[in-house]
């Protein structure tokens, strides 16, 4: 066989597919939306983890560091520290609040005014506050800068908050791992439901397929058709889920965003990357061949020509 008889052959294949899924649009209308839905569930799962790590790294620069030293350390002393840790890689900015500044706010702030200026001594240490970078945010990282402020002989106390980065971490840990078993379940779903469409197809062409064989028809002719129609559902379905998922991302843009803005970030809700649409649509073609394959391999062997 050429190449080019090859290439008609399947050509003519998947127009006749899409034909017959053409000729009865409320049926396969209702097997992609089924197919859409299992697949969009998985995708926004994991679109909702991915917009969850890149607001996680936009609102890790509100953690800060204190670090506060013992009362007896000049504030020479301490503006020589707070220059050492402002030259590390992963500190975006340091801000130091002598001891007679911190007092003051303290005085305004808190109340008790007269109380303070009855001390004759300032109690207040000198304060040390430091941001790290986003990419210096995490768990991991921030452990061995608090080990290397510690290490100070000067330092007293460091203070991080850096609980809800772990309690964020554990978060999207968990809803990953749930990604990966409901893409697994969803999509043996898929594969069922593409199977037993082309399962039923091949019952109403019980006839037609008789009298291939009759004629000398193969087996990979008389499943071609079959096989293209389970990948156009699972095509069919990922296009629609894409949609279905874009929808979503443009109904919750307006209010994440909002919500964002009350916290000082400018974290904008992401959609479906291009390559992330491509794999969406090559993972529906594969669960479509597959429902399709496994259809196929099992009635094709239950339908012999009669005598």
């Amino acid at each position: 066989m050429s190449l080019g008889s090859w290439g008609v052959r399947h050509a003519q294949a998947c127009v006749g597919a899409l034909g017959r899924l053409a000729r009865e649009p409320v049926g396969s209308l209702l097997t992609i939306l089924v197919i859409a839905l299992a697949l969009a569930l998985p995708v926004g799962l994991n679109l909702l983890v991915e917009n969850a790590r890149a607001a996680t790294g936009d609102l890790a620069g509100s953690i800060e560091l204190s670090v506060y030293f013992k009362t007896d350390v000049p504030l020479a002393k301490a503006q020589q520290l707070a220059q050492a840790a402002g030259e590390r890689p992963e500190i975006a900015s340091v801000k130091l609040i002598p001891a007679d500044k911190g007092l003051e706010e303290f005085r305004a702030y808190s109340g008790f005014g007269a109380a303070l200026a009855a001390l004759d001594v300032n109690p207040l240490p000198h304060v040390l506050e430091l941001r790290p970078r986003p990419q210096a945010s995490t768990t991991a990282a921030l452990g061995p800068l608090k080990a290397w402020l510690v290490s100070w002989p000067e330092v007293d106390v460091v203070q991080i908050d850096s609980q809800w980065v772990q309690r964020l971490e554990a978060i999207l840990a968990t809803l990953r791992r749930l990604l990966e078993i409901a893409a697994v379940l969803l999509g043996l779903g898929v594969v069922a439901v593409i199977g037993n469409t082309i399962r039923l197809e091949i019952a109403g062409r019980r006839g037609e397929i008789e009298v291939i064989r009759l004629v000398g028809g193969s087996n990979a002719f008389v499943r071609r058709p079959f096989l293209y129609a389970g990948v156009l559902y699972g095509l069919l379905g990922a296009i629609l889920a894409a949609g279905i998922v874009a929808l979503a991302v443009a109904l919750l843009a307006v209010p994440i965003g909002s919500l964002a803005g009350l916290y000082g970030s400018r974290f904008a809700l992401q959609g479906l990357a291009p390559s992330e649409f491509g794999a969406l649509a090559a993972a529906g073609i594969v669960l479509g061949w597959l429902g399709a394959w496994a259809a196929a391999a099992r009635q094709l062997r239950a339908v012999e020509p009669r005598p």
